[in-house]
């Protein structure tokens, strides 16, 4: 099983994270990264990141994404926020990968 990026930070770490809030991010797709505090290498504020879907880990506040190292991690949802993607910029991300 992969380590998520939280357990990357802090191995002594629970690995749960509760949120006061559930932010609504679509399942798959692409977010836009808005914070990024104790993962600076991991992960580029004002970037597109590719989400995966992963139920699981979402019912505690966290979303799977490919971050910087080109692996799939897990980060809280509110570092991250939903936008409009064109179909045709999706298009063209999805021939990227």
């Amino acid at each position: 099983m992969k380590r998520t990026a939280l357990a990357r930070k802090n191995p002594s770490s629970s690995g749960s994270v509760k949120t006061e809030s559930t932010v609504h991010l679509p399942r798959s797709g692409y977010v836009l990264c808005v914070r990024n505090e104790n993962y600076p290498a991991s992960l580029e504020r004002r970037k597109l990141y590719r989400r995966l879907p992963d139920t699981r880990s979402e019912k505690h506040g966290l979303i799977r994404v490919i971050d910087e190292s080109g692996e799939d991690y897990l980060y809280p949802a509110d570092f991250f926020t939903s936008i409009p993607i064109p179909k045709r910029v999706r298009r063209i991300l999805s021939r990227a990968n």
